[in-house]
């Protein structure tokens, strides 16, 4: 298992939000750049702009990332891998909410939805309603920004801000959250930073509150072997260096690696789900979007599923 988090791991000391959030935001805005982008994000860039992000910047700055290449080549490709990643992985879960409200569910909750911008760029069906969890600040930034720029959600959004150690499932019955009708779940970019009690804990939160016809959408949590953890630590320390870049805490420090956790999903097939599950690293194939994924090319369990599940 990785060192305990904290707090202080996960938040940018500017904004509040999750430096992980930021992380993937800043992919996602690299793709939506692209000549021919999987995915557009067109918020993406706008609500990173003032986060500290240390080498990630690289994949906003092709000038920078000309450098990191020439300096790094083994970590540029772990970088092209990990946007070419968050491409699929967005690709693949704008998709599944898209496929459950053609289905008729007019009830979707995003778990720790950071800074997702869902609610704002696809397109919704009328009677639609989406709630967002997340920590006050979060949301409270993310919705200030977008409003700043005249951006206003495309759907009947309802934020609910509160901390997920906390009694979330009451924050979301305030919110309006009718159990009683079917629901899309998605928790993406979440299980990996939790321990394996929390994670079965979530999932047993989740299903109390699913009605029969109920969806769900899950990124399992990758586990990156210990050397390849402490390889790509030193790498990223040693060219943000060079680079003359801040580099806020590793992204593998802020991991559990828990030998306990459940295969997700053989535990919603065990709690009242019918689930499947894809491997990422077969999506990245399958859309040709495969580097050779850099250093964790060899570390199959550094791909993450992708799970869907049904309620019954």
């Amino acid at each position: 298992m990785s060192r305990l988090r904290t707090d202080a791991d996960l938040r940018d000391g500017k904004t509040g939000f999750d430096m992980t959030a930021a992380m993937a935001a800043a992919a996602r805005a690299s793709e939506t750049g692209q000549p021919d982008p999987l995915i557009r994000d067109p918020y993406a860039r706008l609500l990173i702009a003032d986060a500290g992000i240390g080498i990630w910047k690289a994949l906003l700055d092709d000038s920078l990332f000309a450098k990191l290449k020439s300096a790094d080549p083994g970590t540029a490709a772990y970088l092209d891998c990990l946007r070419s990643y968050q491409a699929v992985r967005t690709q693949f879960f704008d998709e599944y909410i898209t496929d459950a409200v053609t289905r008729n569910i007019r009830q979707v909750v995003i778990v720790a939805s950071g800074l997702d911008s869902r609610a704002y760029r696809l397109d919704w069906p009328a009677g639609t309603t989406v709630y967002e969890i997340d920590r006050p600040e979060v949301l409270d930034y993310k919705f200030k920004i977008l409003a700043s720029q005249g951006v206003a959600p495309a759907v009947d959004l309802r934020e609910v801000s509160v901390d997920l150690r906390h009694d979330w499932p009451a924050a979301l019955w305030g919110a309006g959250f009718n159990p009683l009708l079917p629901t899309a779940w998605l928790v993406e970019g979440l299980l990996v930073f939790l321990p394996a009690d929390a994670q079965d804990r979530l999932l047993g939160q989740i299903g109390e509150l699913s009605a029969v016809g109920s969806r769900l959408a899950v990124e399992t949590a990758a586990s990156y072997a210990k050397g390849s953890r402490e390889e790509m630590r030193q790498r990223f320390r040693d060219i943000a260096a060079e680079l003359g870049l801040v580099q806020p805490t590793h992204l593998q420090d802020l991991m559990y690696n828990d030998p306990d956790r459940a295969v997700v999903t053989d535990w919603l097939n065990t709690h009242g789900w019918h689930a499947t599950a894809r491997n990422s690293g077969d999506e990245l194939r399958r859309l040709h979007r495969w580097n050779g994924g850099g250093p964790i090319a060899e570390d199959k369990d550094a791909f993450a599923d992708f799970v869907t599940a049904e309620r019954r």
